[in-house]
């Protein structure tokens, strides 16, 4: 019996028969092959060996991490999407670097100091041109690792939705009769499921990492509340072939991210109404069970890819139903006009300060309008694109309620949900801009009081005044009460 575990015979620089084993030994990786070293002497494809197909062409550290990785799915027994796994992929993405060779790096002193000011004078220029005040609470200056650490959390709360749906879904696709004789294979499939959501979900967030220059790109608040963040890495990425001074790119980014922190800080229903609007889009979207059970069907667990090319393809379609178009559009809607406003704000302060301001907000309109590749993949996971589709009306919109209304006027607008433009007022800027504004100040304190019940001092009252000195008492005479 061979000494050697496994099959694996021993490394080429040492055979068995000095060159003698080398040419006996043609598929053994040796010298005398002509091919490329094989360090575990795995026959070729075909050979005996079972593990060949799965493992042979790997190396020692690459053999290690596919046992670990698959053990991790198969001990997975959390939620729908493993979230550890998540932050593995997306922290060994982002040590990978961007396609263009940008590799990650810890902030240094002086770039957090350039940050720090850039905000901070981004909320001076903003006091002039809108009626809420800072909404940052501090200022940071991110690595791309500290911004998956930071992002995480958000992206949890937008992908576990849909996640959930294809957990039920493996499940689902099995007959009745069969689902309690296959428990453990549904445990496993479930595990297998949040494992690969979490493998791509990683994925996107590294590679968005490369991509983004604060917390609030993609339109929703991915920091914690009240954190102004800049990553001076990406900024730097972003101005390099816009022959625009650094100093005023950085201040322009600063500009749309401390308008963002308003906006989020100022309106408290905000946040909830946009991560609503997702979930409630998720709740609508249907499995492809077909494609599922073509995956469930031919699954082989030395071949967990299968799992993750079904999920990279897409097997989420939005249903379509009157429910699942108004959430689509009250959600696409709310992103072009948070988008929106943010542009028309920071135009207003940049545009007499920074010289290049019209670059740079067509630059930053192209960028949002397109997406990049991490979007798209966020597109196929969850069914869905977090880009504002009609961003250059919402800042047109804005734009003429500054000058019909004043900035009082035009923030006003965000004290209530309902006041806000409709889908329909983008398409008749004009319309909404000079229609007859509502005021909701007296609906919400008639209903605070209506709430609040009758109060007891006018009751005690009631019988120690004339009638004539109270209008309430002299209201209850009248009708014989």
């Amino acid at each position: 019996m061979s000494d050697t575990p496994f099959g694996f015979g021993l490394p080429p620089e040492e055979p068995e028969d000095g060159d003698e084993g080398k040419k006996k030994d043609p598929t053994g990786g040796g010298q005398g092959s002509g091919g490329p070293a094989n360090p575990f002497g795995f026959p070729g494809a075909g050979g005996d060996n079972p593990f060949a197909a799965m493992f042979g062409s790997m190396n020692p550290n690459d053999l290690g991490a596919a046992f670990q990785q698959l053990g991790q799915m198969l001990s997975y027994e959390g939620g729908p999407v493993n979230w550890d796994m998540a932050k593995q992929i997306a922290r060994q993405t982002v040590s990978q670097g961007t396609t263009d060779g940008s590799k990650d790096a810890s902030v240094g002193p002086a770039e957090r100091t350039s940050v720090d000011e850039a905000l901070r004078l981004a909320d001076l220029w903003l006091d002039g041109v809108t009626s809420m005040p800072s909404g940052s609470v501090s200022t940071v200056a991110w690595s791309r690792a500290e911004w998956v650490e930071a992002s995480l959390p958000a992206w949890q709360q937008l992908v576990d939705p849909v996640a959930e749906r294809v957990g039920l879904a493996m499940g689902d696709v099995l007959p009745e009769e069969m689902q309690a004789m296959a428990g453990p294979l549904i445990g496993m499939m479930r595990s297998m499921g949040g494992a690969m959501f979490g493998q791509q979900i990683g994925q996107a967030v590294g590679v968005l990492a490369g991509e983004v220059v604060g917390s609030t790109d993609i339109g929703l608040p991915l920091a914690p509340a009240g954190k102004a963040a800049l990553l001076p890495l990406n900024v730097e990425r972003f101005g390099k072939d816009l022959s625009v001074p650094q100093d005023e790119v950085r201040l322009y980014l600063a500009l749309r991210e401390a308008a963002h922190q308003r906006l989020f800080a100022h309106v408290p229903w905000l946040r909830s109404h946009l991560f609503g609007a997702v979930e409630a889009y998720a709740r609508g979207i249907k499995v492809d069970t077909s494609k599922l059970e073509d995956v469930v069907g031919q699954f082989d667990p030395s071949q967990p890819e299968q799992l993750q090319d079904a999920l990279q393809q897409g097997m989420f379609q939005p249903e379509d139903t009157p429910e699942q178009k108004a959430s689509l559009a009250r959600l696409e809607t709310a992103l072009a006009l948070v988008e929106g406003w943010v542009d028309a704000v920071v135009h207003e302060a940049a545009k007499s300060r920074l010289t290049s301001a019209d670059a740079l907000r067509e630059t930053m309109r192209r960028r949002r309008a397109s997406g990049g590749p991490a979007e798209q993949t966020f597109a196929t996971l969850i069914g869905l694109q977090l880009r504002p589709r009609r961003l250059r009306d919402a800042s047109r919109l804005w734009a003429s309620l500054t000058d019909a209304r004043g900035v009082d006027g035009r923030d006003d607008l965000w004290e209530h949900p309902d006041m806000l433009p409709t889908a329909h007022d983008l398409d008749d800027p004009d319309g909404f801009v000079h229609h007859e504004q509502l005021d909701f100040s007296e609906l919400d304190k008639m209903l605070g009081e209506a709430a609040s019940g009758p109060q007891k001092p006018a009751a005690e009252d009631q019988g120690k005044d004339e009638p004539g000195d109270d209008p309430k008492s002299e209201g209850k005479d009248d009708t014989g009460r």
